[in-house]
């Protein structure tokens, strides 16, 4: 599980991504997104994350999940993101070397994560959810997750 592919490597052919999401996006269009610059996004993600999860981390949280680069990936959308935890709250990490893991599922699998409406051991048992990197690391940060619970609490998507 420490292996990350490189960006000639295509994320099309994880199991995650071969999962149909529902998503009206053409293939043309993803790939379109997937070649714009990470750091829009990115700065989006880390903005996000600001609000909704650094109030709800405790001292100790912060202290093992700092300094660190993580990478999302919407694979349904083509968005790729990197964030990294500081002393001033999450920041847009630049799109160079490897990250420390690097998460990858469809939109809606993220969306379920967030509202609490999915496991992410289920999802990752299912290959719904692709994690690559550091496992002791993942490992922490979903339990810091777990423990907090859901992040956003919108109405259910439909299935």
């Amino acid at each position: 599980m420490n292996h990350t592919p490189s960006p000639a490597q295509s994320p099309a052919r994880s199991p995650a991504a071969q999962r149909s999401s529902g998503l009206p996006v053409p293939a043309p269009l993803r790939r379109l997104v997937a070649r714009l610059p990470i750091a829009p996004p990115s700065i989006a993600l880390a903005l996000a994350l600001d609000r909704l999860l650094l109030p709800r981390l405790s001292d100790d949280d912060i202290a093992q999940l700092a300094g660190r680069i993580v990478e999302i990936e919407v694979i349904d959308l083509g968005i790729r993101c990197r964030v990294s935890l500081g002393a001033r709250g999450f920041r847009a990490a630049p799109d160079r070397g490897a990250p420390v893991l690097r998460v990858a599922a469809d939109a809606p699998s993220f969306l379920r994560l967030l509202r609490g409406e999915d496991d992410a051991d289920r999802l990752f048992f299912e290959r719904a959810l692709v994690m690559e990197g550091d496992t002791e690391y993942g490992l922490v940060l979903k339990n810091t997750l777990d423990a907090i619970g859901p992040l956003l609490e919108w109405p259910p998507l439909r299935r």
